[in-house]
């Protein structure tokens, strides 16, 4: 297609047409450049079931255009629409799906549309002179439009952007979001891009990009990896963390959502109360050592708590247990002896403990 018809709509046969390994869906996941791998990817995130089922059924109802930009070999790049895209390839073609479960290790369900196969062939397309040009269409879409991304990929997608030379306010305007929350998300994208981390190496069920954001605004993780609070006060720059302190936060990383390939486990497992947990632990050499220890975020967030405090809430939750015991005695069918000794073992700590406080009580009132 020539230049000329870049801002034009025109409809191309979909062999035209090239699936976007930069797309924002699929940033940081499994898999590779390949058609066959981005496919896969999004069967896996994008609900494309969905969308097959819905075509094969109704035929593509060629309403919205796709938007394109031309590669060097005059094929076109889907910059907006790879879902649809994605699907009208497993229509069409028969062998795309037996392909991607042969290379991709993904069982894709494809129905029948050869009632609908006329639909399949082409398709109307935008055509644009750069992904510059479309990112402030395609931001709104998808940050606050009807077909929404999740927080990594908005937040990978404003970074790249603001990377071009884009200032944040003006970003922020073009996609319809608050400024504030688009800067710590971007900041957060460049904390992970310095740190080389991969998104498909985390431990934990999902991803959950907004437990980095959501720390890194918090005074104890910027002092732990001296990052500048200043920051905030700026557009964010690429390598936020000095390199001395890169070890940690390669740490902090690995708390919050470990590792599937050294086989670590996350600390963190909800983001409320475990962020805020994890960063009082940080402020502390004591209770940092024990997390670097025995990786339990608890035990290390006990020790950030003053003795005096944490022999007190041990006595009231003493108490508190042993009344619980004497309300559901009558459970007790006095069959099992070892449970009269743990009663006894008991009753005996708790003299002890009594005995002492009272003779320190006695020796300061003597004073």
């Amino acid at each position: 297609m020539a230049s000329s018809t870049s801002g034009r709509v025109s409809r191309v046969p979909i062999t035209k047409l090239r699936l976007d390994n930069a797309n924002p869906r699929l940033v940081g996941q499994r898999g590779g450049d390949s058609e066959e791998a981005i496919i896969a990817q999004l069967y896996r995130t994008a609900e494309l079931d969905e969308l097959l089922e819905s075509i094969s059924t109704n035929g593509y109802l060629d309403i919205e255009p796709l938007v394109v930009t031309g590669n060097d070999d005059g094929t076109l790049v889907v910059l907006e629409g790879n879902r649809r895209l994605a699907t009208l390839r497993l229509l069409s073609e028969p062998a795309l799906a037996e392909s991607i479960r042969h290379q991709e290790h993904v069982e894709i369900q494809v129905p029948d549309a050869a009632a609908v196969a006329s639909t399949l062939t082409h398709v109307s397309v935008y055509k644009v002179d750069s992904r510059n040009a479309a990112r402030t269409f395609i931001g709104f879409k998808h940050i606050n439009g009807p077909a929404k991304w999740n927080a990594y990929a908005k937040a990978k997608f404003a970074a790249d952007w603001h990377k071009s030379g884009i200032v944040l306010t003006k970003i922020a305007r073009a996609i319809g979001d608050r400024h504030d929350t688009i800067k710590r998300m971007v900041f957060a994208i460049y904390v992970l891009e310095q740190a080389e981390f991969q998104v498909s190496d985390v431990a934990a069920p999902k991803f959950n990009f907004s437990h980095l954001y959501t720390a890194l605004a918090r005074s104890q993780y910027m002092n732990f990896l001296n990052i500048k609070a200043s920051w905030t006060m700026y557009d964010p720059k690429p390598n936020p963390v000095p390199p001395d302190h890169l070890a940690k936060l390669q740490d902090v990383l690995l708390w919050i959502y470990g590792s599937r390939s050294e086989d670590i486990r996350p600390v963190v497992r909800v983001q409320n109360p475990d962020i805020k947990r994890l960063g009082e632990v940080l402020a502390s050499r004591e209770a940092t050592h024990i997390l670097r220890i025995d990786a339990n975020l608890e035990s290390a967030y006990a020790a950030t708590e003053p003795v005096d405090a944490r022999f007190k809430s041990s006595l009231f939750n003493a108490r508190d247990n042993i009344r619980n015991v004497a309300g559901t005695l009558r459970a007790y069918d006095g069959r099992d002896e070892s449970l009269v000794n743990v009663a006894q073992d008991i009753n005996e700590t708790a003299d002890a403990v009594h005995l002492k406080m009272r003779r320190k009580f006695q020796q300061r009132g003597s004073i």
